[in-house]
């Protein structure tokens, strides 16, 4: 007799660690796993992962996810994660260089010569995107110049969750929200733009067939069946963008519900019942058919705090960080922070702008800087906040998920700084629980999408203080002023940086046959 399938399982490929979920048709979830994978920068404005390294954690979670549950009851799994991170492949499937991230900001080069050579309102109309360093183009043409032989070997290029999705499978796929902001799809016409295609030098064979979230892709192959437990054949389904799945998983369902994402990077998702693309934000399809969202990401949130913690705080807890900074008056005694440590996307699009603390004096302490940091983060949305309200979108609900919205004190600041209560979702696996609804919605595991309700974890709400609203409109009014004034200095700060870096490349030279060493250099 066959088993009874009941579970889905979700599996989510993070900035800072890959989650994965059982949920059952009944009790929600009840298995999590999580496993931390690094973010590496090796030069200024680059975000990288191992994208093999996101395999074996996934294999590791999957092992220990089946230690809980019968492998023979699952229905479906779906997989979410970074979206647009690139990752290319050779010939036999594997990785040819480490997966550049959607927060990545080196091609800033290359989105200036994109912005000059397309009619950008045109841009904007067929692809829901502003010219901007999330886009493939401009990635895919550093490479061209940069990593010419890597280019050359390329037989496929796919996304993080794509990328795992292949792995479980065989089969290689794209879902349509990576298409979508890959800047190269026509979001109206839901099919390629040739033309864009052409111009950044991506032969549409490169990219693999476009499926729906809830379209299943294929079964897991014996191999990976062997390696970590699951039945061969288990259908996997295309799967879900993170920000996107943790959207479904907060319950945004009507038009101005709005979910704030404190992950690895900073998501902001407006719901909306119209197709109507934003030039200050991204565009995205919901899992949900028929309903859009309107998306802003900030480069840098959770990870910018992990930056803090492992260079200011080494061995420190977070808890004890915000212990520290709960004690910092509101505004941080006078320390400002713009929280653009990988550049930024939504909603400036600057690849060329920086992190600064502002105001620092001998006095303050590293609780200052930090509650800067959580602040700046939040100015950040406030700013997504009010270009919304000025496009006349209304605001409904606000909700909190992932990692960061297990502080109540980053919460509390999130509340004053936007003005408005913001109640916590869905705890730090929202992603993970999205996705594996998207897979129990393709396997038939459930029938209607309004279900998944039932396993909305309603955390605490936070409530706007008066005084301290007053005080962060006075902050955000500084945030948003420091950066106009800042930004012609960005590109000089880098260019500088580029100078030093040759100095030092130089200087490590071997010494050449007939120039002068240091003896010599002395001796004159």
């Amino acid at each position: 007799m066959a088993a009874q399938k009941r579970y889905a399982l979700g599996l989510d490929v993070g900035t800072t660690a890959l989650k994965a979920v059982a949920l059952e048709r009944e009790r929600g979830l009840v298995a999590q796993v999580e496993r931390p994978h690094e973010l590496r920068s090796p030069q200024p404005g680059w975000a990288e992962e191992d994208a093999e390294q996101w395999w074996q954690t996934c294999q590791e979670a999957l092992r220990e996810l089946l230690r809980q549950i019968p492998a023979d009851e699952i229905a479906a799994i779906g997989v979410s994660g970074m979206v647009p991170a690139m990752v290319l492949l050779d010939q036999g499937g594997r990785p040819l260089r480490p997966a550049i991230l959607q927060n990545d900001a080196r091609s800033a080069l290359e989105v200036e010569e994109l912005r000059a050579a397309v009619d950008e309102e045109a841009f904007f109309q067929v692809t829901g995107s502003a010219v901007n360093q999330q886009n493939i183009d401009p990635r895919w043409r550093w490479l061209l110049k940069h990593e010419p032989q890597v280019v050359a070997r390329t037989v496929c290029l796919c996304g993080s969750y794509d990328f795992i999705v292949f792995r479980l499978t065989g089969q290689l796929s794209l879902e349509e929200n990576w298409a979508v902001e890959s800047a190269l799809y026509d979001v109206r016409r839901r099919q390629w733009h040739q033309p864009y295609l052409e111009h950044a030098g991506i032969a549409r064979a490169l990219l693999p067939p476009v499926h729906a979230p809830t379209e299943i892709v294929g079964g897991v192959s014996a191999a990976v069946a062997e390696a970590t437990g699951l039945q061969a054949g288990t259908p996997v389904v295309a799967g879900s963008a993170d920000h996107v799945a943790a959207a479904l998983a907060a319950g945004l369902t009507q038009q101005g519900d709005i979910l704030l994402k404190f992950g690895g990077a900073g998501d902001i998702l407006y719901c909306s019942d119209q197709p109507e693309p934003d030039p200050h934000f991204y565009f995205d399809y919901h899992d949900i058919p028929g309903l859009t969202l309107i998306n802003g990401c900030m480069a840098a949130s959770g990870s910018l705090v992990k930056w803090f913690v492992s260079q200011l705080a080494p061995g420190c807890s977070l808890a004890q960080l915000d212990e520290e900074a709960a004690a910092v008056p509101a505004g941080a005694d006078g320390v400002l922070a713009l929280p653009y440590f990988l550049g930024e996307k939504t909603p400036i699009f600057d690849p060329t702008a920086r992190g600064v603390f502002a105001g620092v004096m001998l006095h303050h302490r590293r609780a200052h800087l930090y509650r800067a940091v959580l602040e700046a983060v939040c100015y950040g949305f406030a700013h997504h906040l009010a270009l919304l309200r000025e496009g006349g979108r209304p605001i409904r609900r606000l909700c909190a998920a992932d990692g960061g919205s297990r502080s109540a004190l980053w919460m509390q600041i999130a509340a004053d700084v936007v003005g408005e209560p913001v109640s916590v979702v869905a705890g730090e696996a929202a992603s993970a629980l999205g996705v594996a609804y998207v897979a129990g919605m393709g396997a038939g595991l459930f029938e209607r999408w309004e279900e998944i309700t039932r396993f909305i974890v309603q955390g605490p709400t936070y409530w706007p203080r008066a005084e301290q609203v007053a005080l962060y409109q006075r902050g955000f009014l500084l945030y948003r002023d420091l950066y106009r004034r800042l930004q012609p200095l960005f590109p000089e700060l880098a260019q500088l940086a580029d100078v030093a870096r040759l100095i030092q490349a130089q200087a490590d030279l071997p010494v050449q046959s007939g120039g002068l060493n240091s003896t010599q250099l002395n001796s004159d």
